[in-house]
């Protein structure tokens, strides 16, 4: 398959490093995934509703800028359909038969824009759960090696 992932903020810690770049390796077998990093917006620990709106807003357009026109845009977000890893597997695989490139898009820590939301060709959620970005991205990772893993035939965890 050939995926972006497009992630709002850098990551910090160097086991979140480590363990995206062991997974890009690892994916690199089954086609074209990258990661692709926007600016996340400063915020305060109590932001007003209206500070909330603005920094979603401007985190949504670097995204929106960073991904092409063509791009099938998957948006993460908690409420949407929760597939299993075989439904993950799945819709990769009818991803892939789509031909474009696919845009996988994780938001800040305060979620995606509604102009993102609307960009979107589909949602999708791992948990209802909320998890720090740079773990989504870990996470992600992991699943997208496992969805290839499983459309190759291949053997994986269950």
């Amino acid at each position: 398959m050939n995926a972006a992932i497009f992630a709002v903020g850098k990551l910090k810690e160097d086991w979140q490093r480590a363990a995206c770049a062991e997974y890009l390796k690892r994916l690199s077998r089954y086609g074209g995934y990258q990661v692709i990093e926007v600016d996340d917006e400063r915020e305060s620990d109590k932001p007003s509703p209206a500070l909330e709106a603005r920094v979603k807003e401007a985190e949504g357009r670097r995204l929106l800028k960073a991904i092409r026109a063509e791009d099938y845009v998957v948006a993460l977000c908690i409420q949407a359909p929760m597939p299993d890893s075989p439904g993950l597997a799945e819709k990769m695989a009818r991803w892939q038969m789509g031909g474009r490139r696919v845009a996988l898009v994780i938001g800040g820590s305060l979620g995606l824009s509604d102009a993102v939301l609307a960009r979107a060709n589909e949602r999708l959620s791992f948990s209802r759960l909320t998890f720090p970005h740079p773990l989504m991205r870990v996470i992600l990772l992991e699943q997208l090696y496992c969805g290839e893993r499983i459309n190759a035939g291949e053997r994986y965890h269950k």
